[in-house]
């Protein structure tokens, strides 16, 4: 193909950040009417590449083509005029304020009144609601974003490029929040953009779903470009063996945990807020992976906040080692041991404009306080870089700020602040969400070693695979209550599904 039939170039492009050379000399050709996917491990410069596109970032060397043009983006609103848009990983909506005002956020229709400009609302409805018929999206344009799911946002943030008239859409982990019929309609839309001859360009660490959708893959790795190869000349071993480095035998690790005495034990609780989960009741053992499955709005989530005193309750009971508790705040939940590794990392995980460091002792800032009130940071110091180093985290050093790190090494980071705390009850909600392959074997070893130890670990998981490959027991719920509990070894995706769809 030559060159005036690529509709986006980049050509050595190289990039540095303190400490990091996040991308040297990548070349990426992306053809009109594809889905060219980008895959590689955490880090490996995938992100960082495509905001060089989009204005975000300003590549150090290289250049960038589109149309056969030589561009350069100082903002994204260039990349989006020029007709190039790009659904980020971590969504940042205006949450306080409407669909449609998001979806024409620094576009919005006018009436003119003489010198008056006003905001036409009836317009601004109108054509949202186009595009989202167009799309089969069931999403009422005046509501307001704090409303809908993460996967409501997700396909406002699809509609909203298209909306663009884009000829280049980049989307990077696109389906991290959705259901499996919504990728399956998210697909759906990609071919029909397809057919209209936009390119997508498609990051994701779901390999799957890279042979399911895209044309052609590009492996990333430390940085670098490893190659560019048709989808149907490959395999799955093959691209994550290239994207590693190595090859990974097994999915998920060897298990040597044997589940002893029941920990924690739930009886019939029931949240104060209506439709949400009600009369829960289980129990966990010490050493056990206690999996949790359901879809979207199963209000597993908001089950373990409530565990963790994030939400109330209005009834039912909380039992750790025989005695009942009452936990209305993270600090009685601290008490008793317990941690939560939270669902969205962005909004309630990380400390995005503080240090690696202080993300990390966050959790046990108490056990590094002088009597006379200042921070033992030698002592902190040393304890992070212990546990940063066991998890095998990406970083120039502790000072470097922890929004500047790949998304898996922020939850690598996260893990490690609760593992700091030497919780006895680990709460892990959704842990390998937007985590390549190499880092969720990682994760995963990193928690069968924990359970293997004695410690209590109840996971959240909506990829059917890890549920199955790492759980002991799964309990799976439907529109907030229990629909069953499956032995780890006896549990199938088909299973699942049935309990995830039907209330008993």
């Amino acid at each position: 193909m030559s060159s005036s039939e690529y509709v986006l170039e980049m050509r050595n492009i190289s990039k540095n950040f303190p400490g990091v050379k996040a991308l040297d000399d990548v070349t990426l050709k992306v053809a009109p009417g594809t889905v060219h996917a980008i895959v590689g491990e955490n880090g490996a410069g995938k992100s960082t590449l495509m905001k060089c596109v989009f204005g975000l970032y300003t590549a150090d060397d290289g250049e960038v083509i589109l149309n056969g043009q030589p561009v350069s983006f100082a903002s994204t609103k260039q990349a989006l005029d020029a007709g190039i848009a790009m659904i980020q990983q971590e969504l940042l909506p205006v949450l306080q304020r409407s669909v449609m005002e998001n979806f024409w956020l620094g576009r919005f229709p006018e009436k003119n009144y003489g010198i008056i400009k006003i905001v036409d609302e009836k317009k601004m409805y109108a054509d949202c609601k186009a595009v989202f018929d167009d799309l089969r999206l069931n999403i009422d344009p005046a509501t307001k974003v704090f409303n809908l799911s993460a996967s409501k946002i997700q396909s406002m943030e699809i509609a909203q490029a298209v909306s663009h008239h884009s000829k280049v859409i980049i989307m990077d982990e696109p389906t991290s929040s959705l259901t499996e019929n919504e990728v399956e309609h998210l697909f759906t839309i990609i071919r029909k953009l397809k057919d209209q001859g936009i390119a997508i360009v498609y990051i994701s660490h779901r390999i799957e779903e890279i042979f399911e959708i895209s044309d052609e893959v590009t492996i990333m790795r430390d940085g670098k470009c490893v190659g560019t190869y048709p989808t149907k000349q490959l395999t799955p071993e093959f691209v994550i063996k290239q994207m590693v480095g190595r090859t990974l035998t097994n999915m998920f690790p060897p298990r040597e945990n044997t589940p002893d005495g029941v920990v924690l034990k739930v009886e019939n609780l029931t949240s104060v807020t209506e439709h949400s989960f009600r009369d829960i009741t289980f129990d966990v053992k010490k050493g056990e992976i206690f999996g949790i499955g359901g879809l979207v709005g199963a209000q597993r989530s908001e089950l373990v906040e409530a565990l963790f005193g994030l939400r109330s309750v209005k009834s039912g009971t909380v039992s750790i080692d025989g005695k009942k508790v009452v936990i209305t705040s993270p600090i009685q939940a601290k008490q008793y041991k317990m941690a939560l590794l939270t669902e969205e990392r962005r909004a309630t995980g990380i400390f995005p404009v503080l240090s690696v460091l202080d993300n990390t002792i966050m959790a046990s800032i108490g056990r590094y306080v002088h009597k006379s009130g200042l921070l033992d940071e030698k002592t902190g110091r040393r304890d992070a870089g212990k546990i940063i180093d066991t998890l095998r985290v990406k970083t120039p050093s502790l000072a470097t700020l922890i929004e500047n790190l790949s998304g898996g090494n922020q939850q690598k980071v996260i893990v490690a602040r609760w593992l700091l705390t030497q919780p006895d009850i680990l709460i892990l909600d959704e842990p390998t969400r937007g985590i390549d392959v190499g880092t969720k074997y990682e994760i995963y070893s990193i928690i069968a070693d924990l359970a293997k130890k004695g410690k209590t670990i109840i996971m959240i998981s909506s990829e059917m695979p890890e549920l199955i490959g790492m759980s002991d027991r799964i309990m799976v719920m439907c529109e907030g209550r229990v629909t069953g509990i499956l032995d780890g070894k006896e549990a199938t995706q088909e299973r699942i599904m049935t309990l995830a769809t039907q209330l008993m």
